[in-house]
């Protein structure tokens, strides 16, 4: 059974800096594409980063080029998300998931994403 498990959320100051993990259990991170999405309140769901399974490459939404940094420790089967200079407009719940190698779909929409875990809160005050 795959499970994926956020960890890293809370409450702090705009400006300020946040690192979001990604444990997984039952699959092999490096085996996959995982991506980092989130979700504020009475919004969509948006993309955010993803790094490849092949070369590890990252590609990261156009709103948050260069504040953000995702990264993966292999040997822990752990995928992160650095977040600085944090603004209250990242405020949202963040949910890393993973797109299985070999299956079709782009990997900035969430539907081509199949295994999910449950969220960490990201609060980002004024």
């Amino acid at each position: 059974q795959v499970q994926l498990v956020e960890s890293g959320g809370g409450l702090v100051q705009a400006g300020g800096s946040l690192r979001l993990s990604c444990a997984a259990s039952g699959l092999t991170f490096s085996m996959h594409t995982v991506g980092w999405f989130r979700q504020a309140p009475g919004k969509e769901r948006e993309f955010v980063a993803a790094i490849t399974w092949s070369e590890g490459r990252q590609y990261y939404s156009d709103s948050r080029k260069g504040g953000f940094t995702i990264s993966r420790d292999n040997a822990k089967n752990t995928v992160y998300l650095q977040m600085n200079n944090l603004k209250p407009e990242d405020t949202a719940v963040y949910y890393c998931a993973v797109k299985v190698a070999g299956l079709g779909g782009g990997l900035n929409i969430g539907s081509s994403y199949t295994y999910w875990g449950r969220g960490t809160q990201v609060t980002v005050s004024s």
